[in-house]
């Protein structure tokens, strides 16, 4: 082979290597993994000892530093980031810098403490979308770089611009699926009828593990004009808890203009009146924003020397804050129809107990105070007998009328059978698990709908449980679906409620298991669980809330002794 042919020979395997190393950039959309192997790919080609990519935010500071060629004791020795000054500020936008000797450049201003001897410099600046991603560093190549190097890594360059551009807007994607995810849940907790504190508690944790803050803060308008830190999730939790936001600050700006806003650092604000904030650096506040009205305000946090907060998380926590905010009006404007039709009711009662109840208690009354004004003038016994039985009468009528008042008083669905509306309960669920859950209904070992029933075991649920504990069993199960599509993450659900023969040794059990999570170690809401405790000892049963038999998920177990029909 001529020499000639050597030379062609070595550059196509230079020409192959570039290509594999550009398909390699394109081939992960995981922007760390895209720029490491792209700094590795530089020095691979060059022959370069260092290496390094220092990735600037818009406003030209290092937020990542990716090299290859130093260990990590070095590393760490050398501390932060380089600024992009001196030499390395002298890298043009378009084209490379490359120097024998970077020491001897005028711009050089000499080494860190700990940082190993360089010479031969190759750099070049990393564009996307027109704008600088950031600067590619290499050094110490034996012979110096050359200008085959130049072309080589401002071709790679332009490959991992590409890549890293793919790689950040399925980043962003990814983003704005977990802010749609969490937006969702809070729409899911209000059908469940969840309160107004569990709804914000969730608003601040989800918000504060999404856009990956250190803390995430709801400010809510208080007494007069005052805004209030009223619900808090993470880092300096109990300090921020009741904080009141001065009247000329930030969050008062945001909620009255509804802009939000992105503070750089709040360590560093000249006029920032709020101590416990000093200890936090990027900040983001997003309006809560309603049906034109304000409702409150997101502020998120992140330690001093964080990443700063992008424009995109501005824009995707601004929505995710309007979302939350229609959720709340809603959960109001239906807390105020419930509280108009309660009041509705009451009147309704009032009228009835009037109207039937009171007006047949005082015709009785009158009855009573004829007889012991007669039985007063000596009138003969026998003769009052009959005014009597009248008035026991009216009492027994009256009776009626009010146990009639009291049974409209309950759940609309109690009249119907224990079997239905456990089924309804498991229909209703589907919306907030995603699923439908299995429900199994057995009286003595007799699976309920299935060929070996028979045709009154339905009525025979409703024979031994009675109408007391059928309310109770019904409130089990919902409680126990609840929590599996609150915080169980589940994939599946199964519902078994069990009826083993008659009072007083027969025995009703409800068990409710899911495929999720598992129990958390610190559950601090337990009015729901507790609630069910409460069921139980009322009926002399028991209540246990574990870990599923399989490992994975929980078991909720609920029993009780039956005592039959209220006859």
């Amino acid at each position: 082979m001529t020499p000639l042919d050597l030379g062609r020979h070595d550059s196509s395997l230079a020409a192959a290597d570039l290509l594999q190393a550009a398909i390699n950039l394109a081939s992960d959309l995981d922007l760390p993994t895209v720029l490491q192997r792209f700094v590795q790919a530089s020095a691979d080609l060059t022959g370069a000892r260092y290496a390094a990519i220092n990735v600037l935010d818009a406003r030209g500071r290092s937020t990542t530093f990716v090299h290859s060629g130093m260990d990590a004791r070095l590393a760490e020795l050398l501390g932060r980031p380089p600024h992009a000054i001196g030499v390395l500020g002298s890298i043009p936008a378009h084209g490379t810098l490359r120097l024998e000797d970077l020491t001897q450049h005028s711009s050089f201003a000499g080494f860190p403490p700990h940082h190993p001897p360089m010479g031969a410099f190759l750099g070049t600046a990393v564009r996307v979308r027109d704008r600088v991603f950031g600067y590619l560093y290499l050094s110490e190549k034996a012979g110096g770089f050359t200008a085959e190097d130049d072309q080589a890594v401002l071709t790679l360059a332009a490959a991992a611009a590409v890549a890293i551009q793919n790689a950040q807007l399925y980043g962003q994607a990814e983003h704005r699926e977990r802010w749609l995810q969490a937006s969702q849940q809070i729409t899911m907790l209000l059908l469940q009828g969840a309160d107004e504190e569990e709804v914000l508690a969730h608003v601040a944790t989800s918000s504060r593990e999404v856009s990956e803050a250190d803390t995430a803060a709801l400010v809510l308008p208080s007494l007069g004009d005052s805004l209030v830190m009223e619900i808090v999730d993470g880092v300096g939790a109990e300090e921020l808890l009741g904080t009141v936001m001065p009247l000329d600050g930030r969050a008062h700006t945001v909620l009255r203009d509804g802009n939000g806003l992105v503070v750089d650092s709040l360590s560093g604000a000249r006029a920032m009146r709020v101590d416990a904030l000093r200890q936090f650096g990027p900040a983001l506040y997003a309006p809560m924003h309603a049906d034109g009205r304000g409702v409150g305000v997101l502020v998120l946090l992140r330690r001093v020397g964080s990443p700063p907060f992008e424009a995109s998380d501005l824009a995707t926590a601004e929505s995710y804050a309007g979302q939350a905010a229609i959720a709340l009006v809603l959960a109001e404007a239906r807390h105020a129809q419930d509280v108009a039709a309660l009041l509705d009711e009451r009147e309704r009662i009032a009228r009835d107990l009037h109207d039937l109840a009171i007006q047949q208690l005082f015709a009785t009354g009158m009855q009573l105070e004829t007889v012991r004004r007669r039985a007063a003038r000596g009138v003969d016994p026998s003769e009052l007998t009959g005014i009597v039985e009248d008035a026991l009468d009216n009492v027994d009528a009256t009776v009626r009328q009010i146990r009639s008042i009291v049974h409209a008083l309950r759940d609309p669905d109690a009249d119907a059978p224990l079997a239905e509306r456990l089924r309804r309960e498991a229909s209703l669920a589907r919306t907030g698990l995603g699923f439908a859950p299995s429900l199994v209904i057995s009286v003595d070992g007799r699976v309920l709908d299935s060929a070996a029933s028979l045709d009154g075991d339905a009525g025979t649920i409703d024979d031994r449980v009675g109408e007391d504990m059928s309310d109770d069993v019904v409130a089990v199960v919902r409680e126990g679906l609840a929590n599996a599509a609150r915080h169980a993450r589940a994939l599946s659900v199964s519902i078994c409620v069990t009826l083993q023969g008659d009072a007083p040794l027969g025995r009703i059990t409800v068990e409710v298991e899911d495929d999720g999570t598992g129990l958390p170690d610190d559950r601090e809401r337990r009015s729901g669980t507790d609630n069910l405790a409460a069921r139980a000892r009322r009926h002399g049963g028991s209540f246990a809330l574990g870990a599923a038999s399989s490992g994975r998920g929980a078991l909720l177990t609920w029993q009780a002794p039956v005592k039959g029909r209220a006859r």
